[in-house]
């Protein structure tokens, strides 16, 4: 287990310090000083579809069966998505899914999970 708090942008548990007072993520190459960790805010909330807020990290539930471009099954109602990354836009998640990959979704399809 990691003495140090988790990236605050990725959530992160592998974070190391550089010798100084930052820590360094390895994942996403985000440094800071946790002492001086402020919130960033994007100025927008993105809601589920009960209207609850989602932050980076979260794990949602795909609340019907998504079709996927390019691929003969949809996304099943009832799938995890862990770790979301929200972005802006119309598509405002950004997820990996295992068997389908990287793509994008709207908070509307979604609940909190």
């Amino acid at each position: 287990m990691s003495q140090f708090p988790p990236c605050p942008k990725c959530q992160s548990e592998f974070v190391y310090s550089t010798g100084g007072p930052l820590l360094t993520c390895p994942e996403c190459g985000h440094e800071w000083n946790p002492e001086e960790t402020q919130v960033e805010d994007s100025g927008t909330e993105v809601k589920d579809a009960n209207g609850n807020i989602l932050v980076d990290g979260d794990t949602v539930i795909v609340l019907k069966n998504l079709p996927v471009k390019g691929y003969p099954q949809p996304i099943k109602a009832g799938t995890k998505v862990k770790n979301i990354r929200l972005t802006d836009g119309d598509h405002n998640i950004d997820y990996k899914i295992t068997g389908f990959g990287a793509m994008a979704l709207k908070s509307e399809f979604v609940k909190k999970g």
